[in-house]
């Protein structure tokens, strides 16, 4: 699989090194019918004058033509002329009149063309260039036709030199570029090089920002993308840690203590004294589940601690209801007066039903603890200008105003307040109401006693 992968490098070097291929190819194209244009040019001039020439020495259109006149033209065989030459005298109707070859053709080839026709042709085996020339009968008969042709070595040996020097040092040029694109993408990539060293470099905990400064400014998005992630762990690992910490402050004491009346109750022979005991080792053990179970709860409603997390429609209205149903037996148990109060209309809010469920009953459950017997708790639900509301009331000690800010802090207790707990449930609250964009407020309840939780959810779209 890894084979497969491109690195950044061969990737910059192939587009760029076929990028330079096809311009040398279209360069060595163009390059090659330019010489051919410019190279038939000089050559064609020499072989109308020789045309010209052979016409004049013919006497060709005075009338007075000398049909068994000889012209000197070249045979190929001089070293400095490589080409031969032929000619042909013929009639309008393409009948050879005089001439070294048969080269005449009808007159209606020209197709009402004047002047000197040049064409291309090839004769046994050997490409060849021909010019045709018309020349008038002065009697008005049919006029005659000149055709002269040569073989084209010269022009393709000087086509080929031409080309060559087009050619070569283009592709020398090339070559040289492509040395100089790779120490280009060499240099280029030495940046991130230089990232790449500094990443490997580092120690397993080190989860500092990179350095964005030192990179091109076309990767500065992947390194703030990075250094996001990088923030994201560093916020993951200090909840892990603040768990873990956490965790081992609140329970070493009571499991401490349990171990003790464990070991009491192994010693103990009175049968009292050890029920006793044990009834302790059982209040005990409940407190430490509960305490357990509160970390647990923080742990998970962390930001960072969001395994299976997932938001819904939810009706505020009949959640509620649900709730505070089940926590009926604890208040009766205490001889307080749970009630709940809704709404017709549905409240719908967007959110997680299991950890919405768990904040309303820790704010049940503070509630009830801290109210005296006799008392009375209310969960009331409101929907008022598009905001879900929901009000947990109770008529208890109430909670000074100096202590509000604190109570949503870990393991923050009111001294005095004479009842056990972790100091966990309301932190709760706030990490539950938080990753549900909600607000908290905290006041007094119903004739300034007790006091009044209100979480306000925004409307769901």
């Amino acid at each position: 699989m890894r084979a497969n992968v491109l690195s950044l490098r061969s990737h910059l070097m192939e587009r760029l090194l076929t990028a330079l291929f096809m311009l040398w190819l279209a360069s060595s194209v163009v390059g090659y019918f330019a010489t051919l244009n410019y190279a038939n040019q000089p050559y064609d001039v020499v072989l109308l004058e020789r045309a010209r020439m052979v016409g004049e020495q013919m006497r060709l259109g005075t009338g007075q033509e000398r049909f068994d006149f000889i012209p000197n033209l070249p045979d190929g065989n001089d070293p400095g002329i490589s080409d031969r030459v032929l000619f042909t005298v013929g009639d309008s109707n393409g009948e050879k009149i005089a001439g070294n070859a048969n080269l005449s053709r009808p007159l209606s080839y020209r197709r009402g063309k004047t002047g000197p026709l040049f064409s291309n042709g090839e004769r046994e085996g050997e490409k060849t260039r021909m010019v045709s020339l018309v020349y008038p009968d002065p009697s008005g008969a049919k006029p005659l036709q000149l055709h002269l042709s040569e073989t084209i070595h010269q022009r393709q040996a000087l086509i080929r030199g031409i080309f060559a020097y087009i050619v070569i040092p283009q592709l020398l040029l090339i070559l040289i570029a492509v040395i100089v694109v790779w120490y280009g993408v060499q240099q280029g990539l030495m940046p991130l090089e230089r990232l790449r060293r500094e990443v490997a470099m580092r120690q397993r905990d080190d989860l500092s920002r990179l350095d964005e400064t030192k990179a091109p400014i076309e990767v500065h998005p992947l390194i703030n993308a990075v250094n996001d992630l990088l923030e994201r762990l560093t916020q993951s690992m200090l909840a892990q840690k603040r768990f873990i910490a956490d965790a081992a402050h609140q329970l070493r004491t009571p499991l401490a203590g349990l171990k003790t009346q464990a070991e009491l109750a192994l010693r103990e022979d009175d049968m009292e004294l050890k029920r006793h005991t044990l009834e302790y080792l059982y209040t005990s053990a409940k407190r430490s589940t509960h305490l357990v179970n509160q970390l647990l709860s923080l742990a998970r409603n962390e930001p960072d601690g969001q395994v299976g997390y997932t938001f819904a429609p939810i009706d505020l209205n009949q959640l509620a209801q649900e709730c505070t149903s089940f926590w009926v037996p604890a208040a009766l148990e205490k001889n307080i007066d749970l009630g709940f109060e809704g709404i017709q209309q549905r409240v719908k809010i967007r959110g997680d039903y299991t950890s919405l469920t768990e904040m309303l009953g820790n704010l049940i459950d503070n509630a009830i603890r801290y109210t005296r017997a006799g008392g009375r708790v209310t969960v009331r639900i409101d929907y008022v200008q598009d905001e879900a509301i929901v009000h947990v009331e109770d008529n208890g000690l109430g909670i000074d105003p100096r202590h509000r800010e604190r109570v949503f802090e870990r393991f923050y207790r009111i001294l005095g307040s004479g009842q056990s707990g972790s100091g966990l449930g309301l932190a709760i609250v706030a990490e539950v109401a938080k990753r549900h964009g909600a607000t908290i407020t905290l006041a007094h309840g119903h004739g300034g006693a007790g006091t009044l939780f209100s979480i306000r959810f925004p409307k769901y779209a």
